[in-house]
């Protein structure tokens, strides 16, 4: 989720000239290409077949219903049948245009003005227009009960705030004030304040635009359980998600395959491909077997280990641009972790060379801070905590706790792209806190929904975790974990807070930087965790598959992909 290159109808006040991806390269990626316009469907529609593309990531999709997910397998089926305002251009985080063609702001930045395509339908035949922008935007504006829990409305929360009305005396207030349809392809959204993240969040496909009336006939809306375990109880997620995009829902049989099929009636480019399966495999090595027996057509997160034999056996690997961050988060609500110098014993005990030597594939580095060094407002001079075990005995006895126990949670059944193999580096980890005193509990949960909603709830003390980058824009990494109060980390610092709230609105380049760059010195020194790896996630694929473009997000579309012939 970022963008590099301003688009051009962006007014000069909110011009900020964020480079991050821009000089990003595109490893070893076929075809994809844009379009000379900027639509972000390229490709020509020609070459369209009736060939069938199986793909495999490490998780089921939670929902197709983008208001309620964080995860990146959710998002990536998300992103074939829905569309937003802005897209990002393939390969990159460049915000180009989508279904606006244009976008203008005012002076004081509140007021976003979007020019829509005209002639646009949903798959249920309804009409695209202003009207259906503004009825998604007041939607997740007017949440209630569960669905303004941060586990559920996750990106919402993080990038608009609160809701009309918070229930929740720890909301902020919104973002978001209104959305007016002056006429059927001009929709004004207003904003509270100024956001220099805005128009780049809009590329999250959890603000992707649904059918108003699948959402009413489907029941989006019911959501009972709890913010750890909720139930979805309308349809409109799981068998009538209703979108605009190149591809539409043919079925989910759940834990087993999401099948797509080609949008034959879309705006756009359409899809080379009539049918897209997505199939859920958590165990790498099993993802490797189904490539290698022909079972499936490619894959993500290939094991570190996998990558040099998959080459030598005639498969293509592609690597993502890196745009992530692996850490060990600490609950501070928890003791001992509420007190500074147990927290700097944990940051010197943990060997992260040895994690990045022995666990993750070449390209992968060492992480000083939450943030890659390709966002602008990396700092080059944050505290630094070099594995030291004789300094973290030090600490734990200056802390009065020589042999502190800790509970250390890992996910299961999950690669990421920041963390391929969660229990070895758990292991690793274990040994370098045991070493110098500590007492590890372990506890592991299958990572959906157990593990994230444990976290999320606070629940876990040490833990692992990560964060793939959904736009380049540091708000997108320390303002997304450290903005605002979060149970993950039972860590508050309102001057941070305050900081973060001021880089966010600040339309100076050099300024804004100036500001993350002290924001991410003042984490990295009251240290809610220990970021440990920056990586460059692979990809595989059987010979002859071409135009799949990988993404820094994991945000990409399959309509340019190609399967050669059986």
């Amino acid at each position: 989720m970022r963008p590099g290159t301003r688009w051009q109808h962006r007014t000069a006040v909110r011009a900020l000239a964020v480079t991050a991806a821009a000089g990003l390269a595109l490893s070893a990626c076929s075809g994809g290409s844009s379009t000379a316009t900027g639509d972000a469907t390229g490709g020509a529609t020609d070459g369209a077949s009736d060939a069938t593309f199986i793909f495999a990531g490490s998780a089921d999709p939670i929902t197709l219903d983008g208001a309620y997910v964080s995860d990146g397998e959710s998002l990536r089926a998300i992103q074939q049948i829905f569309e937003g305002l802005v897209t990002s251009k393939p390969g990159t985080t460049d915000v180009i245009p989508n279904l606006a063609e244009s976008w203008t702001t005012s002076p004081d930045g509140k007021t976003w003005t979007f020019k829509l395509k005209s002639g646009v339908t949903f798959t249920d035949g309804t009409a695209f227009d202003a009207a259906a922008v503004c009825t998604n935007f007041d939607r997740w504006y007017n949440f209630k009960g569960i669905q303004q829990s941060a586990s559920i409305a996750y990106y919402w929360t993080t990038v608009f705030g609160g809701f009309a009305k918070n229930e929740d005396d720890s909301l902020p207030p919104s973002l978001y004030s209104k959305c007016e349809a002056t006429d059927a392809t001009t929709a004004t959204i207003t904003l509270t304040k100024a956001s220099s993240t805005f128009l780049s969040a809009l590329s999250l496909p959890s603000f992707f635009i649904a059918s108003p009336k699948a959402l009413t006939e489907f029941k989006a809306d019911e959501v009972s359980g709890t913010a750890d375990a909720p139930v979805f109880s309308g349809t409109f997620g799981s068998e009538h998600p209703i979108g605009t995009g190149p591809f539409k829902l043919a079925k989910w049989e759940k834990g087993n395959q999401l099948i797509l099929e080609r949008n034959d009636t879309y705006w756009g480019a359409k899809a080379k491909i009539k049918t897209l399966v997505l199939k859920p495999i958590a165990d790498g090595p099993a993802r490797r077997q189904a490539l290698e027996a022909g079972d499936i057509d490619g894959y993500d997160l290939v094991d570190p280990s996998d990558v040099q034999a998959l080459k030598d056996g005639g498969y293509e690997i592609l690597n993502r641009p890196a745009f992530n961050v692996a850490y060990v988060g600490f609950n501070q609500a928890i003791k001992p972790l509420d007190n500074p110098k147990v927290r700097e014993a944990v940051a010197y005990a943990l060997n992260r060379e040895n994690v990045i030597k022995t666990n993750y594939p070449e390209g992968a580095q060492v992480a000083t801070q939450f943030m890659p060094p390709e966002v602008f407002g990396y700092a080059k001079d944050v505290p630094t905590y070099a594995y030291d075990p004789a300094k973290a005995k030090a600490l734990l006895a200056e802390a009065g706790v020589p042999n502190p126990t800790v509970e250390f949670w890992y996910p299961t059944d999950v690669s990421r792209p920041y963390m391929p193999n969660p229990e070895a580096n758990y292991q690793l980890f274990k040994k370098d806190l045991e070493a110098v005193g500590f007492k590890v509990t372990t506890k592991s949960a299958p990572w959906n929904p157990d593990y994230l909603n444990q976290v999320d709830a606070g629940k876990a003390a040490i833990y692992l975790l990560g964060w793939t980058g959904d736009f380049g824009d540091p708000d997108n990494f320390i303002g997304t974990f450290f903005q605002s109060t979060q149970l993950q980390w039972g860590y508050k610092n309102k001057d941070l807070q305050s900081l973060l709230d001021k880089a966010e609105a600040e339309t100076d380049l050099a300024k804004r930087t100036a500001d993350y760059e002290q924001a991410s010195k003042v984490i990295m020194t009251d240290l809610p965790g220990v970021p440990y790896a920056h990586t460059q996630p692979s990809l595989a694929f059987k010979a002859g598959v071409t135009g799949f473009v990988p993404s820094p997000t994991s945000s990409e579309l399959f309509t340019d992909v190609t399967v050669p012939a059986k």
